[in-house]
């Protein structure tokens, strides 16, 4: 480095350094100690040998695993088409929802998912008869597949008091 460049590099450094001062660092600010969410796998409903639960409660939260279209204790689909599996979807979604001590009106999102998008009006005319004053936010998606050849698969986010 030259004499020049280096006169120029001091110069700064003591102009950036003496502009101003740096303020103090903020004081922390106090929370109140609450108690951590409990987590807790609901299984009650659920069909033994299933990789997952049918809700999951962490806090006042209840996430419900998603649910096709199988009439209880079965692994058959529903008959009816995909008006006949998203009433059954959403039989077993309330039955979940009971077993875990909640309901319909404690649903605040669902997610839809579809093996044939161009499905989606009639199993919204199933799906909004169960909800008939508080809607839940939605997502609903085309895939290209669902367990045990599904026409519809819904999950489901609840919160409870």
């Amino acid at each position: 480095m030259n004499r020049c460049s280096l006169m120029f590099v001091a110069a700064v450094s003591c102009v950036m350094g003496c502009a101003r001062e740096t303020p103090p660092p903020a004081a922390p600010t106090q929370t109140t100690a609450t108690e951590p969410s409990r987590v807790e796998f609901l299984t009650a409903g659920g069909k033994p040998g299933r990789p997952f639960s049918p809700a999951v409660r962490v806090g006042k939260t209840l996430y419900l695993a998603g649910q096709v279209g199988t009439v209880p204790g079965t692994d058959q689909l529903a008959p009816g088409g995909i008006e006949g599996e998203t009433r059954q979807v959403m039989e077993n979604i309330k039955d979940v929802l009971a077993k875990s001590g909640a309901s319909m009106n404690n649903v605040v999102k669902c997610t839809v998912m579809m093996a044939d998008i161009a499905e989606w009006a009639r199993m919204n005319s199933v799906y909004v008869t169960y909800f008939p004053t508080n809607k839940p936010a939605r997502s609903a998606f085309g895939a290209s597949g669902l367990a045990l050849g599904a026409r519809v698969e819904i999950e489901c986010i609840a919160v409870t008091e």
